[in-house]
């Protein structure tokens, strides 16, 4: 047990590979070697290149060199496929317009379609209010006239005092006049 509070997991799962099996690793690269300098698949001068590349890269290409692909686990069984794996082909540009039955534009989304539909009726109703046709417009239309014919009036009678006040002042000037004796042209 670890005396101190803080215990460090490092190093307690290393596995070493012992000296045969590096050995016997060494063997079957070797073998492989062989094989394809039988064959012919390698040249005696690309074989120190293949020396300096590893033994990883050599046990990959000697899976698909020997035959049918040697399955994994349950990679047999189960068809997987990984869409970051697989680079995505373009399409041709001429493909695509050769295609009659494709929109000219682009499907709009449903927002989209909604505020194109609202200014559309926006504008249409707007179009109906100046030429009077609708509801609300002729409201303000009959309100209009309620006031136009109220402004008239009071006009009317604003006129109608204005006339007795001078025929009131007239007529009073006139009395005084006779009161005072004068002579009235």
């Amino acid at each position: 047990m670890p005396r101190g509070k803080y215990t460090n997991h490092k190093g307690r799962s290393r596995k070493f590979t012992s000296a045969e099996e590096l050995e016997e690793q060494r063997r079957q690269d070797e073998r492989i070697r062989q094989r394809r300098l039988e064959r012919g698949d390698i040249s005696s001068e690309s074989e120190p290149e293949e020396k300096n590349e590893g033994s990883g890269s050599d046990s990959e290409e000697s899976d698909s060199d020997d035959g049918p692909h040697k399955v994994k686990g349950v990679e047999n069984l189960i068809e997987v496929e990984n869409p970051n794996r697989i680079q995505k082909k373009t399409k041709k540009a001429p493909t695509a317009a050769v295609n009659p039955e494709a929109p000219a534009k682009p499907e709009l989304s449903r927002r989209e379609r909604e505020e194109i539909e609202k200014a559309r009726a926006s504008a249409q109703y707007q179009k109906l209010h100046a030429e009077g046709r609708t509801a609300q417009a002729q409201a303000d239309l009959a309100r209009l006239a309620i006031v136009k014919q109220q402004r008239e009036e009071a006009a009317k009678r604003r006129e109608a005092e204005r006339m007795e006040k001078e025929a009131a002042k007239a007529s009073k000037t006139q009395q005084t006049q006779r009161a005072l004796g004068k002579k009235t042209t």
